[in-house]
């Protein structure tokens, strides 16, 4: 059994033939149906003018989660620091914290807008990624109470944070003594020993923490379970070809060109799929070989019903 608490970061990702509304509540209803099964956190994302993924303002998004949850915590993976002012970070999540007290998460990130129009919109460079440290010191300051400007609310709140680590994030997670949040790949045992060996104690987190974020399909059999991964796949390989990223369909094309083929093939390399005991064993493995103290599973596909049946299925290996 998989030893670890698991978790979800839900995308809200668009489908064929669904409004752009109706994603935003179906990401509410999920984090609703995966409290029913156990999960220990749902957190929700920031992509901006992405097609194909509308979860553009992750803290109101966490609000309504929140309001319609009741014990699982709930959080962002995460907001994109180099976009937002620090005060104003604290603020949103003193917000929070005040509203739903013991339940907020604050994950923290460093992209910024994929595109040259959409890092003007949001008012950033493409270097603004550099600062990150920075801003994450001070936006912690906020909440401590070390900066002569005040957080209200937010100051004093404890609001723990969390640092995707993208490029220097686990360093950086590491420096200032906070937990990292790590994509699975053949490298994360390295960098997790890095970041474990340099982590320096803090207020916030006393120790390393480590939550692996992972995508796992389980089905009755490996075939089946593959297929839910297919149009996640299929979309990136259209995103890596046209330059713009999909709706999710249900069905993959019956002919794909050579480049298309290789995105593809890509896409779903390093990804978790098979019988329950397959990814039982799989998962298992993984957290032996990372020490992970928590897994994220990120999984999409075109079917909600069957998507919930993956988390369903997910859940008791837990149990």
């Amino acid at each position: 059994m998989v030893s670890v608490p698991l978790s979800v970061l839900d995308r809200s990702r668009t489908r064929v033939g669904e409004s752009e509304a109706e994603t935003l509540r179906a990401t509410v209803a999920l984090a609703q149906q995966v409290e029913e099964l156990g999960y220990k956190r749902f957190w929700v994302s920031e992509h901006h003018s992405v097609p194909g993924v509308v979860g553009s303002a992750p803290t109101v998004l966490a609000a309504a989660v929140a309001a319609r949850t009741d014990q699982i915590r709930v959080g962002t993976g995460g907001v994109m620091l180099p976009n937002h002012k620090p005060l104003v970070v604290a603020e949103q999540f003193g917000v929070l914290e005040s509203l739903y007290p013991g339940r907020i998460d604050m994950g923290l990130g460093r992209s910024v807008g994929f595109t040259n129009g959409v890092r003007r919109a949001l008012g950033v460079e493409k270097d603004a990624a550099d600062d990150f440290g920075t801003q994450v010191r001070e936006l912690l300051g906020y909440l401590a109470g070390t900066s002569s400007v005040h957080a209200r609310p937010g100051e004093g709140l404890w609001i723990p944070p969390f640092i995707l680590a993208v490029g220097e994030g686990a360093s950086i997670a590491a420096a200032l003594g906070l937990p990292v949040v790590l994509a699975a790949r053949p490298d994360s045992p390295s960098r997790l020993a890095d970041y474990r060996r340099d982590f320096r104690p803090s207020a916030w987190a006393p120790e390393p923490y480590v939550i692996l974020a992972v995508t796992a399909a389980v089905a009755d059999s490996t075939e089946a379970a593959r297929q839910l991964l297919l149009p996640e796949a299929w979309a990136t390989a259209y995103s890596r070809t046209r330059g713009v990223f999909p709706p999710l369909q249900a069905d993959v094309p019956a002919e794909l060109t050579a480049r298309e083929q290789e995105y593809f093939d890509n896409a779903l390399r390093g990804q978790i799929y098979g019988t329950p005991a397959e990814v039982d064993e799989t998962l298992t493995d993984l957290v032996r070989r990372t020490a992970a103290d928590e897994l994220l599973v990120t999984t999409n596909t075109f079917d909600r019903a069957a998507l919930l049946a993956n988390y369903a299925a997910l859940a008791k290996l837990s149990d």
